[in-house]
């Protein structure tokens, strides 16, 4: 488990995930400690998390999303080559344990649609073993409240949420920390 990374989600439990330049430059002045890089390409994503970095925040990359990265375990070693990153991102339980090996902080990224994808984030977990899992929608916080339970592993609640009391209300639920894309979070 990384501690450092759970330390600075003590310190500050939002996430600031940013989609964009204008959202990377906006989390640098807020009080999050980890960003989740969600855009960019094999040419430019060096540079964001160079700039993520530089403001000393732990910069985490969702392999899914960087234009030019195949979803193929040679993605993480790609970051890691090329990168300053702290860990990565992915939906793909393969990349997570290939990045576990290259000694990164990793989040599997699960999207609990129904309870088919309920039942199955466990086997996901023991298959990838990630330091952490990201749960989408967020805006379920019984339904999280369980998966926080079941899990082994630290759970984030990303996706839809907009207010102050929806990331109270995850933290009640059990959850370790809220990512979003809404800079208004972050500076709640």
């Amino acid at each position: 488990m990384n501690y450092k990374f759970l330390d600075a989600l003590e310190v500050s439990p939002v996430i600031a995930a940013v989609k964009d330049d204008e959202g990377v430059d906006a989390c640098l002045k807020s009080e999050s400690q980890v960003v989740f890089i969600l855009y960019g390409d094999i040419c430019t994503i060096p540079e964001i998390v160079s700039k993520v970095k530089a403001a000393g925040k732990l910069a985490v990359v969702h392999l899914d999303l960087i234009h030019g990265l195949a979803s193929k375990n040679i993605a993480a070693d790609f970051i890691k080559k090329y990168t300053e990153a702290d860990g990565v991102i992915s939906t793909k339980p393969t990349i997570i344990h290939r990045a576990k090996e290259l000694g990164m902080l990793t989040v599997l990224r699960v999207f609990l649609i129904d309870s088919m994808a309920y039942e199955n984030v466990k086997t996901q977990v023991t298959a990838a073993k990630p330091d952490v899992v990201e749960v989408l929608p967020g805006m379920m916080p019984k339904v999280i409240e369980n998966i926080c339970k079941d899990l082994p592993v630290p759970v984030i609640a990303g996706g839809m949420i907009r207010e102050k009391e929806d990331v109270m209300a995850l933290l009640k639920a059990g959850v370790t920390s809220v990512s979003s894309t809404n800079p208004e979070i972050w500076f709640e």
